[in-house]
């Protein structure tokens, strides 16, 4: 399977190193390599023995303080969530379609696929980083999964889905922006929005998710970004010659 180099696994706040290790196996299991850890509760999480056989996985894993800088070289985010009584803003879709869709963006470009959780899952503030939601179909008496059985399934679904025959594209889509170009563009359209007033002190927090939300369906390409980064510079240069005036 050509495309495991370009799939982060990226762990949301794990709280049991144990669930860790569980998830490096798994990633061992079906060839993947790339795990992504984001505020861990505990670092001994790579001496786990739950990682049978895959202990370099553990070795090589990264760590980051914020969800932003482990998906920062991504240019699709797809979140896993039980999506029970959740407001989700963004597409939802069955493992099976979400596996499709990753497997057909890991052809050439990287994506990240999260976890969150064993407590709470995803938070949506997590979310708002997302593209697209996944859902393992689970009985609605009993949704949520222990966190290294996700992952397992998760995988096990893209290696399966990566044998069949790829979808060919005669024209091949334009490079995507990675999370750090959206994620620059969507500071600075936020700065410019408190700027000009439309966001307010008491509703900042809600409306930033809003925004984030409204930027990750632009789906903007990689050149568009720049350009767009530009305008808002431009503008933001403007409105500060105007305070100074």
């Amino acid at each position: 399977m050509g495309s495991e180099p370009s799939l982060r696994v990226v762990l949301v706040s794990p709280r049991n190193p144990l669930n860790i290790g569980a998830a490096a196996r798994a990633m061992s299991n079906f060839g993947f390599t790339q795990l992504r850890l984001v505020n861990p509760y505990q670092v001994a999480f790579r001496e786990a023995r739950s990682a049978v056989k895959a202990h370099y996985i553990l070795e090589q894993a990264q760590v980051f303080e914020t969800l932003s800088e482990a998906i920062a070289d991504c240019t699709l985010v797809v979140g896993s969530t039980a999506a029970a009584n959740r407001d989700l803003h963004v597409p939802l879709y069955r493992l099976e379609a979400a596996a499709t869709i990753l497997t057909g963006h890991l052809a050439h470009s990287p994506a990240a696929l999260l976890f969150g959780s064993e407590k709470f899952g995803l938070s949506n503030g997590d979310m708002s980083h997302c593209h697209s939601l996944l859902r393992i179909p689970t009985r609605e008496e009993h949704g949520s999964m222990n966190l290294g059985q996700a992952v397992a399934i998760c995988l096990y679904e893209l290696r399966r889905n990566a044998a069949a025959p790829a979808a060919e594209h005669r024209f091949p889509p334009p490079p995507a922006a990675s999370a750090e170009q959206t994620e620059r563009f969507t500071v600075l359209l936020l700065d410019l929005l408190a700027r000009s007033g439309y966001t307010h002190e008491r509703t900042s927090e809600s409306t930033e998710l809003k925004i984030r939300r409204l930027v990750r369906r632009l789906s903007l390409p990689a050149a568009d970004s720049e350009t767009w980064l530009g305008i808002l510079r431009q503008i933001l240069w403007k409105l500060r010659q105007g305070d100074q005036s």
